[in-house]
């Protein structure tokens, strides 16, 4: 079992070796611990796991390999220590069910029940009364029904009328695909820097002034200007529609690259990069800016971002008057081809799930228009984004 459970770790990515497999062997014989499954949990993680972004694959493939009965041992099951399974819940249990507990001769007498059960049983068991399975009305086993029964092996409760939940684990999920705030995107957006002394002298140079010093025989300060992040980043945000329901995200990021790029501007449009773009929504359609004007007055030093999920009607991005909102002269795509002929080191961050690319087409197009430079807008598309930015 334990081998099967470092060999499911593997295959989920988890990066695991032979000598952590080995370690945790060694604390096991050496009975670091009790017999008690949260005891078990906490000791395999610490073992096994070194990132806390696999954190939550580790609770997914644990919850896998040791959940239920099907992948445990007969001869186990008769050893599941008795505290695992008398922290008998009364206070949920109505007056009439606690009656109905006693009619089976007491706590003590469901416990010793159980146990009987465990060892008598060779096999697995659906429906019935008696034995340990499922959909049954027996006490003892998973998706039945029995007012004073003991859970084991179900994935969540369904008539809340168990006494005992043997498997159930509140661990918190924590991965690289989940949770953006402004304080974890200020941390992915470093990685884009390309620092220069530029400006007032303000700063001591401490190397330079003993030097000067030693060699004129009194105090001569030096000072130079401070280290500064000379990148020049120009975002393009689609804005409306769709994208309504990635405001929070999107002002999270827009908030963390405000604070992390000294040189940054910023345009809206609408799904598809058209012949204007705007600064302000509420002016939107009187205060335009055209886009070859602001091609060409941003050097190609720029870093490009476009933020967008890129999920609108084909046409939109491969014919002219495809626009929903006006006829425009050019195709989408011919912006987008132009965008990427000037500036050498640009991204498109979809906030839209990776795994859902694939089922809409105009992802798929502006995704070779920016020659496979899209990522989804999660702390490792970030990551991913910033790094591909800084070759």
């Amino acid at each position: 079992m334990f081998f099967n459970f470092f060999d499911e770790l593997r295959a989920a990515r988890v990066p695991v070796t032979l000598k952590e497999y080995l370690a945790l062997m060694d604390a096991l014989d050496k009975n670091v611990i009790d017999m008690k499954i949260d005891q078990f949990y906490y000791l395999s993680r610490t073992a096994l796991v070194k990132d806390e972004r696999n954190l939550d694959k580790f609770d997914q493939v644990f919850g896998h390999v040791f959940k239920g009965l099907e992948g445990i041992d007969a001869s186990m099951l008769s050893q599941i220590p008795e505290e695992w399974l008398r922290a008998l819940t009364e206070k949920f249990l109505t007056e009439e069910e606690k009656k109905m507990i006693e009619s089976l001769g007491g706590w003590d007498k469901l416990m010793e029940t159980l146990k009987q059960r465990l060892e008598e049983q060779k096999k697995r068991h659906e429906g019935g009364s008696k034995m340990i399975g499922t959909g049954g009305t027996s006490p003892f086993g998973a998706n039945g029904y029995n007012p004073e029964g003991v859970r084991i092996g179900q994935d969540k409760g369904r008539h809340g009328k168990a006494v005992k939940v043997w498997d159930k684990r509140e661990y918190k999920n924590l991965d690289d695909s989940v949770e953006l705030g402004t304080r974890n995107i200020k941390i992915a957006l470093r990685r884009l820097r390309k620092w220069a002394r530029e400006g007032a002298e303000v700063e001591l140079d401490l190397p330079g002034t003993i030097k000067d010093t030693a060699s004129k025989g009194y105090l001569d300060l030096r000072l130079i200007p401070e280290r500064h992040n000379t990148v020049k980043v120009l975002i393009f945000f689609d804005i409306g529609g769709s994208m309504d329901a990635y405001i929070k995200l999107c002002e999270e990021l827009f908030s963390a690259a405000k604070t992390e790029f000294k040189h940054m501007e910023f345009f809206y449009f609408h799904n598809c990069l058209y012949e204007s773009v705007w600064k302000d929504n509420r002016r939107r359609h009187n205060e335009k800016s055209n886009t070859w004007d602001v091609l060409h007055k941003f050097p190609h030093d720029y870093k490009v971002i476009f933020v967008g999920d890129a999920t609108m009607s084909p046409y939109e991005v491969t014919y002219p008057g495809g626009s929903v909102e006006h006829w425009n002269e050019e195709a989408g795509a011919l912006w987008l081809d132009r965008v990427t002929q000037i500036y050498e080191h640009a991204v498109w961050l979809n906030p839209v799930a990776e795994k859902h690319w694939e089922y809409t087409p105009s992802i798929a197009l502006i995704q070779q228009i920016m020659g496979d430079r899209m990522f989804p807008l999660t702390l490792g598309g970030l990551d991913k984004a910033m790094r591909e930015l800084n070759r």
